[in-house]
């Protein structure tokens, strides 16, 4: 017996045989984008199947050729952001959602083909089953919008091997299938033949040398000195990277992620939410998403401009608690 379900307006669907239900994600044109009600009706048919006995797995992916999910529907997020400031919520919800599949009692899968960044990344990497394939194409480039990687970065990126959390977190290269293995940000390769090799592994010396810096400008001096012929043109790319991102967001992204080290997985969600609601009275948020994605001139004007104006209380004032702690909207993650 099968059963089809769909929510969101059918940007959600669902089809459910044999004790599977597959969930796609119904927005090709979009790349798969998550909007509030898609995360909603996510979480609503987790919540079904976890008290249907006769559902032992969940599987995610993406509609289309293109993405699994490219991310968040950030241009939704810049219309609330600049009217009645209900993008806070979406981050609560996203963010459960992201917690609760890490912590999901049956087998969730997700099928990474396609592009995966952002708010696509929050709903695989708690999967107990992370598949890529030929044609993934993975990222985390928040910084590029005057954001964090946020969707529970602060744990996963900062669990990959070395420093390669932290250059993939602040610089958001595009990486394939190989490399999300190596970086442990996938479990399964299932390309066959033309699979892209790993480029992470021969560049990790490099990475770990000049990311485990312990400032954003400390790297940058450690990547205008690199003098070995390996790996100068990657230092002369990344360092061509830094001068189009938020100054601030830089710096509080290298301190999320060493601060996610130490955290638990419900406390760097929480740290995440914390940093959100910073970022929007900050401004460079917002205005990253405009410059990029909305008028797309290509030109932030980011607060500050440059890295030298950036104070260390700047940084800190992200991390200053918002609420006490038993009544923090995410208080109720384990």
């Amino acid at each position: 017996m099968e059963e089809r379900l769909s929510a969101a307006g059918g940007e959600l669907l669902a089809q459910v045989r044999a004790g599977v239900a597959t969930v796609t994600l119904n927005r090709p044109a979009a790349l798969n984008a998550l909007t509030f009600g898609m995360l909603q009706g996510l979480d609503s048919w987790l919540d079904l199947w976890e008290r249907d006995d006769a559902i032992r797995m969940v599987v995610l992916r993406g509609a289309g050729e293109k993405a699994f999910c490219a991310g968040g529907d950030v241009r939704g997020l810049h219309k609330q952001a600049t009217t009645a400031g209900g993008q806070h919520r979406f981050f609560e919800v996203e963010y459960a959602l992201d917690y609760r599949i890490y912590k999901y009692p049956k087998t969730i899968v997700a099928l990474m083909d396609g592009i995966v960044m952002g708010g696509g990344m929050g709903i695989a990497q708690g999967a107990r089953v992370r598949l890529v394939g030929s044609r993934t194409r993975m990222a985390m480039p928040e910084t590029a919008i005057g954001l964090f990687p946020d969707v529970g970065a602060s744990h996963f990126l900062s669990r990959c091997p070395g420093e390669v959390g932290i250059y993939l977190g602040l610089v958001g290269p595009t990486i394939n299938a190989a490399d999300a293995v190596y970086a442990n940000l996938a479990d399964v390769n299932v390309a066959v033949g033309e699979s892209a090799p790993a480029e992470l592994p021969a560049l990790r010396e490099a990475i770990d040398r000049h990311f485990s810096q312990p400032s954003i400008a400390s790297i940058i001096a450690s990547l205008r000195a690199e003098s070995d012929p390996r790996f100068a043109p990657w230092a002369a790319k990344t360092l061509e990277a830094f001068t189009k991102k938020s100054p601030t967001l830089l710096c509080v992204a290298l301190e999320q992620l060493r601060r996610g080290r130490e955290l638990g997985l419900a406390d760097c969600f929480r740290m995440e939410l914390n940093l959100i609601n910073r970022c929007f009275e900050q401004g460079d948020f917002v205005e990253g998403i405009r410059a990029l994605l909305v008028d797309k001139d290509n030109q932030p004007r980011w607060n500050p401009p440059r890295l030298a104006e950036v104070r260390p209380a700047d940084v800190e004032s992200f991390f200053t608690p918002r609420w006490p702690r038993e009544q923090h909207p995410l208080a109720a993650l384990a």
